[in-house]
């Protein structure tokens, strides 16, 4: 395949207790791409990310990044590689405020001091300011962060993600639980932020995905079963089957 994929999954199977959570999947994600992952509960998408970013090792197949092989390397080489995840459950700090979560997520911040000790240079503070205003957060800096909605929770964590600049992010369902006018920002930004790099997103909501997917990968039983534009994607028969015969 040529070098204009960011991300190309080849073979990738896991097997937990001879039971194959993902089996063979052929995945490819060009760069500056946004694709979201469907398919009903039980499918794998979950466990997909999860072998992306090394919390789950493969059974067998390749999965390579920028050319790069990840399956060999540890969770923390494939974050320094570029690769950024957020999980279902938000994990920001809640007693600190929504400038300190996105300062100690800086990539320098994490230093052996204590991240909380590194010096407030321009460069971070510009890039912290950027940030915040991109994820809607600009008037709430000096806010205690468990204090925000559930929405902005969400908007924060990926910001902290942002802010540490990867080339390929991966959200998990990143809208469930938001409030209709959380979920519209949610589409502009997620639309916004996706130039300039890959993305993955794993959602249920089908009219969130129509607004941002540029393609749409249809997973069943561990498996690709359709792949495409949403409209395609929409009227395959073997998917329409699928979601109905649930």
């Amino acid at each position: 395949m040529g070098n204009d994929f960011a991300l190309a999954v080849e073979d990738l199977t896991v097997s937990f207790d001879g039971f194959k959570a993902v089996d063979g999947l052929n995945l490819y994600v060009e760069k500056n791409e946004l694709r979201v992952i469907i398919g009903p509960n039980g499918a794998g998408k979950t466990t997909v990310l999860d072998l992306i970013c090394g919390k789950t090792k493969a059974t067998s197949g390749s999965i390579k990044f920028n050319g790069t092989e990840l399956t060999k390397y540890p969770e923390h080489k494939i974050v320094q590689s570029g690769v950024g995840r957020k999980f279902q459950t938000p994990s920001i700090y809640e007693n600190l405020t929504v400038l300190e979560n996105l300062e100690i997520s800086f990539p320098r911040g994490r230093s052996v001091f204590g991240s909380l000790m590194f010096m407030r240079t321009q460069d971070v503070t510009e890039r912290v300011l950027e940030i915040a205003e991109t994820i809607f957060l600009s008037e709430y800096l000096n806010t205690q962060s468990g204090l925000l909605s559930h929405g902005q929770k969400q908007w924060l964590e990926i910001g902290m993600l942002l802010i540490q600049n990867p080339e390929l992010l991966m959200l998990d369902e990143p809208v469930a639980g938001m409030s209709v006018s959380e979920r519209e920002k949610t589409a502009e930004l997620l639309n916004k932020i996706s130039h300039g790099r890959s993305m993955i997103v794993i959602e249920h909501d089908m009219e969130f995905v129509k607004r941002i997917a540029h393609k749409v990968t249809v997973l069943h039983q561990g498996k690709l079963l359709a792949e495409g534009n949403m409209d395609d994607v929409q009227n395959n028969p073997k998917v329409i089957e699928v979601y109905l015969g649930h």
